[in-house]
C-alpha cells in the first residue's frame, strides 16, 4: 500500500483493494473549453471528485464509526480506515477506546463525589462553621466590606467538603493509575490493530526514500542538520510565548482584584455580598473566552507534513496547555497564599490588595473555575465545531450553485449528469488541510488534561468528559463524512507524538494532584490537627469527635487597632476589638506559630510520599501490563520465521 500523492501525472491513490477506493479526475483545459476556463494559463487542473457507490457506503460508514465507542474491540474501525486511510482511523480507535476507559474513571468520579454528599451533614468541621454564630471575621475587601460571621458559609463549606475529604485523596490515587493503565492498554489495542492491517513494522521515512527513488532514481536523500542559532531562535520564541501567557494570567488575576472592589461597591445588595464569587465566575468566563481566543493563533507551519510535524505538535500543544491551564494554576497554587494578611496586605499599585480564598476555603475556587471552564468549553465548543462548519458548507452551497454552475458544468443539459452532481456537491463541502486531524487530536488532548491533572479539585470531570466524548466522536464521524471534503488519506501506526504527551500529562497530573490534596485542600491541616493538637490526643476518650475545636485552632486573632489606615471602616457594627482570619499567625507580632511549620511540614512530607507511591505505582502497572500482546508477538515470530524459512529455500535452490 503506497501513500496518496497528489502530482499532475497520477490519480490520487487510497487503498487500491479497498471497495471504498478514492477517485480523482484529471483534466487538460483544453478539455474544458466548452465550459469556459480559459483562465488556468494551460496548467492542468486536478478536481476532487467521489465514486457513486460511495454515497451508499458513507450511512455504513457513519453507523460503524458510532459503535467505536460501544464496541471498541470490534472491527468498526476497519470501514473508516478504507475511506479516510489510517491516521484517521488510528484516531477514532483512539478516541473510542479512551471513551470506553473513561467510564470506569467517570463512575468512581461519580461514587467518591455521591459519598461526600451522603457524609457532609456529619462533618465535625462543616458543624463547627455552621454554628460559629459568634466567630467574626475581618473584611473580605477595604470599601464596604462588613465584617462577618463565619456561619455565613455553611452551605458553602458543606459543599466543600464534598469534594475535600479523604475520598478525594483515593480517588486521585486511582486516576494516576488510570492514566497509566488507559495508555499500556491502548498500546495493546493499537499493536493488535495495526498489525491486522499489516502496518507493525512500517517505517514512514523508508517508504517516502522508495517512492522518491521510484520517481527519480537520481534523488539524493535529504542529510540530517541541526543548528544551534535556529534552536536558540526558537528557544526564545518559546520564551516569549511563555511571558506572555503569564502575562495573560496576570492580567486575569488584576481583573479579578478590581472586579472584587467594583462589586463591593455596588448598589446592589446581591453584589455587595457575594463580591469574591462573582468576581471568580466572570473570572472563570473570561478565561474561557481567552482560551477561545488564544487557540485561534497559529504559529508558523512546519515545512512538510512528514518532517517536523512532532516538533509543531509540542509547540502548539505547549502554547494551548499554558493558555488553558495558567489562571488554573495561579487559583490552585498561589491564590490566597501571596495577599498577606490583615494589616500588611499585598496591593496592586500600592492600591488594591490581592484577593482572598473564599470564605469556605480555596479549593472552592479552583472547583468553580473547572467547572465552568468544563461546562463552557465542552458544551459551547461543540455546538461551535459542529454548526460552523454546517453553516460554512450551507453559504458555500448557496453561494456555488447560482453563479458557477454554467461555469463548472458547462452546458445546461449536463446539470442532469447525476456524476458531474455529486462531482459538484463533493467540491461544494468544505476544505480540510493537513491540520483538520491535528485539531482533532489537540481538543481531546487538552480535555484529557483537564481530566487528570486537577482531578482532586473536580471529581465530575471524567464523567463530564465522558458524556461529551459520546457526542463527540459522532459529532466528528458526521462532520468528517458529511460537511468536509475528504482527507488525503495517510498511513500510520500509531498516533505519533501525542502517546508521548499523553504520557507527559499523566506525569504531570501525579504531580497537579498531589500539589491541590497538599496545598489547596484543607485534608492536610486537618490531619495535623487530628493526630497533633485535637481532644482525642489528650484525653482517652471516644466520645469526643477527634476534629473538635479545628475551627478555632485554624483562625488566628487580628487587632482592629492595626488596621492599614486606607482601610474604611465607616458604618460597620464594631462589636469587638479583635476578629478572625484563616491563617497561622500570631496575635502579637502577626508572625506565624509553630502550628503553622507543623502543617508546612506535614504539606511536604505528603506531596513528596504521594507523589512518589503514585510514580511507583504507575511504573508498576506499565511494566505489569505488557505494551504488546502476545498473540501479536507469536504473529511476528511466525512471520519472521517463514520469510526466513523462505529465503533460505530459495537461497538453497539457487546453489
Amino acid at each position: 500500500m503506497s501513500p496518496v500523492f497528489f502530482t499532475a501525472s497520477s490519480l490520487m491513490q487510497g487503498n487500491p483493494g479497498s471497495p471504498f477506493a478514492c477517485a480523482a479526475a484529471e483534466i487538460q483545459v483544453k478539455q474544458l473549453s466548452m465550459y469556459g476556463s480559459s483562465s488556468l494559463f494551460g496548467l492542468p487542473l486536478l478536481i476532487p471528485v467521489q465514486p457513486l457507490d460511495m454515497q451508499a457506503a458513507l450511512p455504513l460508514l457513519e453507523v460503524v464509526s458510532l459503535l467505536g465507542v460501544k464496541y471498541p474491540q470490534s472491527k468498526s474501525h476497519f470501514s473508516s480506515r478504507c475511506y479516510f486511510g489510517e491516521k484517521v482511523a488510528l484516531y477514532f480507535a483512539w478516541l473510542g477506546w479512551y471513551t470506553y476507559l473513561l467510564g470506569f474513571a467517570a463512575v468512581v468520579g461519580l461514587v467518591v463525589f455521591v459519598a461526600g454528599i451522603t457524609v457532609f451533614n456529619s462533618s465535625q468541621v462543616s458543624k463547627e462553621i455552621c454554628e460559629a454564630n459568634d466567630t467574626i471575621m475581618c473584611p473580605l475587601c477595604d470599601q464596604k466590606c462588613p465584617f462577618w460571621l463565619l456561619a455565613d458559609t455553611c452551605t458553602y463549606a458543606r459543599v466543600t467538603h464534598m469534594i475535600d475529604n479523604e475520598g478525594t485523596v483515593v480517588f486521585a490515587m486511582f486516576m494516576a493509575i488510570w492514566a497509566t493503565v488507559f495508555l499500556e492498554l491502548w498500546k495493546r489495542q493499537r499493536a493488535q490493530v495495526v498489525t491486522n492491517w499489516e502496518l507493525y513494522g512500517w517505517d514512514e521515512d523508508e517508504e517516502e526514500l522508495a517512492m522518491e527513488l521510484i520517481n527519480n532514481l537520481q534523488h539524493e536523500p535529504r542529510r540530517y542538520r541541526h543548528s544551534y542559532l535556529r534552536s536558540t531562535i526558537v528557544l526564545l520564541l518559546v520564551l516569549l510565548m511563555i511571558v506572555v501567557l503569564i502575562g495573560i494570567a496576570h492580567a486575569l488575576v488584576i481583573y479579578r482584584v478590581i472586579a472584587t472592589a467594583l462589586f463591593t461597591q455596588s448598589d446592589s445588595e446581591f453584589f455587595r455580598e457575594q463580591a469574591n464569587l462573582v468576581a471568580v465566575m466572570t473570572g472563570a468566563v473570561l478565561h474561557y473566552i481567552t482560551i477561545v481566543v488564544m487557540t485561534k493563533v497559529q504559529t508558523a507551519k512546519p515545512r512538510t507534513f512528514s518532517q517536523r510535524e512532532n516538533n509543531f505538535t509540542i509547540k502548539i500543544f505547549l502554547f494551548q496547555f499554558l493558555t488553558n491551564f495558567s489562571s488554573l494554576i495561579y487559583i490552585a497554587f498561589f491564590l490566597g497564599r501571596i495577599n498577606g494578611h490583615p494589616g500588611n496586605y499585598v496591593r496592586i499599585a500600592g492600591k488594591w490588595r490581592l484577593e482572598e480564598c473564599h470564605p469556605s476555603g480555596c479549593i472552592t475556587d479552583l472547583f468553580i473555575q473547572m467547572a465552568i471552564i468544563m461546562m463552557l468549553k465542552q458544551t459551547i465548543s461543540n455546538v461551535v465545531e459542529y454548526f460552523v462548519p454546517w453553516l460554512a458548507h450551507k453559504i458555500r452551497k448557496r453561494q456555488k450553485r447560482p453563479k458557477k454552475k454554467h461555469l463548472v458544468l458547462g452546458e445546461e443539459e449536463e446539470v442532469e449528469d447525476p456524476c458531474k452532481k455529486q462531482w459538484l456537491s463533493n467540491y461544494q463541502l468544505n476544505e480540510v488541510n493537513i491540520f483538520s486531524l491535528f485539531d482533532e487530536f489537540l481538543e481531546m488532548v487538552i480535555q484529557y488534561s483537564f481530566t487528570t491533572i486537577f482531578v482532586a479539585a473536580f471529581p465530575l470531570a471524567p464523567l463530564l468528559a465522558f458524556f461529551n466524548n459520546l457526542f463527540e466522536i459522532r459529532l466528528d464521524a458526521i462532520k468528517m463524512m458529511r460537511l468536509r471534503r475528504r482527507m488525503v488519506p495517510r498511513k500510520a501506526n500509531d498516533i505519533g507524538i501525542w502517546l508521548q504527551v499523553l504520557e507527559a500529562i499523566g506525569i504531570l497530573a501525579v504531580i497537579g494532584n498531589g500539589l491541590v490534596i497538599a496545598i489547596t485542600s484543607d485534608f492536610i491541616p486537618v490531619q495535623v490537627y487530628k493526630y497533633t493538637y485535637s481532644p482525642c490526643m489528650k484525653e482517652n476518650s471516644t466520645a469526643v469527635d477527634c476534629l473538635t475545636g479545628y475551627i478555632n485552632h485554624s483562625l488566628s486573632v487580628f487587632h482592629i487597632k492595626h488596621f492599614e489606615p486606607d482601610t474604611s471602616l465607616a458604618g460597620l457594627a464594631l462589636r469587638r476589638l479583635c476578629y478572625r482570619y484563616r491563617d497561622y499567625r500570631n496575635d502579637v507580632d502577626y508572625s506565624y506559630t509553630v502550628q503553622f511549620w507543623h502543617v508546612f511540614a506535614a504539606r511536604l512530607a505528603f506531596l513528596i510520599l504521594f507523589e512518589h507511591v503514585a510514580l511507583c505505582v504507575k511504573l508498576i502497572a506499565a511494566w505489569y501490563v505488557p505494551d504488546v500482546p502476545l498473540s501479536v508477538k507469536n504473529h511476528l515470530l511466525d512471520e519472521k520465521h517463514n520469510n526466513l524459512r523462505k529465503e533460505l529455500r530459495w537461497y538453497s535452490t539457487e546453489v
